[in-house]
Order: structure tokens, then C-alpha cells, then sequence
């Protein structure tokens, strides 16, 4: 399908949940196997790099191409939509203005991880415009 006549009520936006973090965590295992089986069958194969999508970086505006995004969803955890993100423990918010945030997933100051109530109100705070 053509990507100018997909309709802006389409909703691509999920929420970061624990199973989001438990896929992201499996891929990253079957990643470190492939590489190692790739390793021990020769030394020669290069493996193709991703880079992360431009339009999708850090502090810049969400393209309209993903649509409009829901009021429920500003200001909370999101899986990424960038496969650059998809084997990292990454996760991306959202402001009003349609800014893009990255967080890591990993616990902040080792205590508090991505689903603590005291690190999502700091999240909400941080990218509130």
C-alpha cells in the first residue's frame, strides 16, 4: 500500500510494556547466539549494520506519516518505531508536540526500572512542553 494514502487515523503507536521488554530481550539473545555460531563457522562474514532512520532521531519532530498520536498516549512509554531500536532495551516517548524522547529501559540509579510510578512521573515531567 501506498504510504501518502494511508489514513491518519491509523493508530501504529503501542505502549512499552514487560512483554515488550521480554521481546526486546529475546532478540537480543538470539542475536549474541547468531553472532557467536557465525563466529565458530568462519572469521570472514561481515554482518549487515543497522543505522538509526534519520527522521526518527532524538529530539526531533515525529513525522505525520505515523499518524495522529492519542491524548492517552503523550507523555508515556512507547516501543520504538525505528528497527535500529528494536534490539536495544530502548524505549521512546512522546510530548504534545510530537518530540521524540529515548529512554533507556535498564534501571535508573539500579533501583528504579522502567514501569516504577516514581520514574514515569519523572519521565512525564522531563518531556512535558
Amino acid at each position: 500500500m501506498d504510504p501518502l494514502l494511508w489514513s491518519s487515523e491509523t493508530n501504529s503507536f503501542r505502549r512499552f510494556t514487560s512483554e515488550s521488554l521480554a521481546a526486546i530481550e529475546q532478540r537480543i539473545a538470539e542475536r549474541k547466539n547468531r553472532q557467536n555460531k557465525d563466529k565458530e563457522e568462519s572469521q570472514h562474514v561481515e554482518e549487515e549494520k543497522l543505522t538509526p532512520q534519520l527522521d526518527l532521531k532524538t529530539c526531533k519532530k515525529l513525522p505525520s506519516l505515523y499518524g495522529d498520536l492519542p491524548k492517552d498516549l503523550i507523555g508515556e512509554p512507547l516501543e520504538d518505531f525505528d528497527p535500529y531500536y528494536s534490539d536495544h532495551k530502548t524505549f521512546m516517548v512522546l510530548n504534545k508536540r510530537r518530540t521524540i524522547f529515548r529512554f533507556t529501559a535498564m534501571p535508573a540509579l539500579f533501583i528504579l526500572g522502567p514501569f516504577n510510578p516514581l520514574r514515569k512521573a519523572a519521565i512525564k515531567i522531563l518531556t512535558h512542553s
